[in-house]
């Protein structure tokens, strides 16, 4: 008789957007936009650079969703006015999905934006992304469109949350 199967250790953690741990989650969101758009994020090295500090502290950061230290899951946010987050690179291992895990990476950045004192949160996703469409509506999120046009007509899918900031 085999040994009962443990479940894997998971950890939310905050990493600098430049950290080799970031690469799994840019790799395959750019193999993806790939498939789906026709474009990709480009030179991922540049890419980390680029973007380090649009997501990094104070304005913004990156949560990943490890298991047994391995990337699964993960998001990020950065500054898109005064009062507005905007959520960028929303990914779930392609291995991993269905399980809620990108789920549990939103309530973790929406957490941390009303910490840093944001009311809003925004998005956009593609027409190609229905996966994500629901995903956002399933957790709260507003469409900024007309959702009875066919999704190629409207194009990047603008989405926004309220949220409650956090005491000063």
């Amino acid at each position: 008789m085999s040994a009962p199967r443990r479940a894997p250790a998971n950890e939310l953690r905050w990493v600098d957007y430049a950290d080799p741990l970031v690469l799994p989650m840019l790799r395959e969101l750019d193999q993806e936009y790939g498939r789906r758009y026709g474009h990709t994020l480009g030179d991922l090295a540049e890419e980390m650079r680029r973007e380090r500090e649009r997501f990094g502290p104070p304005d913004g950061g990156l949560v990943l969703l490890l298991e047994d230290g391995v990337p699964v899951s993960g998001g990020a946010f950065r500054r898109w006015d005064a009062d507005t987050a905007e959520l960028k690179r929303i990914w779930t291992d392609s291995r991993h999905r269905r399980r809620g895990l990108a789920a549990r990476v939103l309530v973790e950045l929406e957490r941390e934006i009303a910490a840093r004192g944001y009311a809003r949160i925004y998005l956009t996703t593609g027409w190609r992304q229905p996966e994500a469409q629901n995903l956002y509506l399933s957790t709260g999120y507003r469409p900024l469109y007309d959702r009875s046009r066919p999704p190629e007509e409207v194009g990047k899918h603008p989405f926004e949350k309220l949220v409650a900031r956090a005491p000063s």
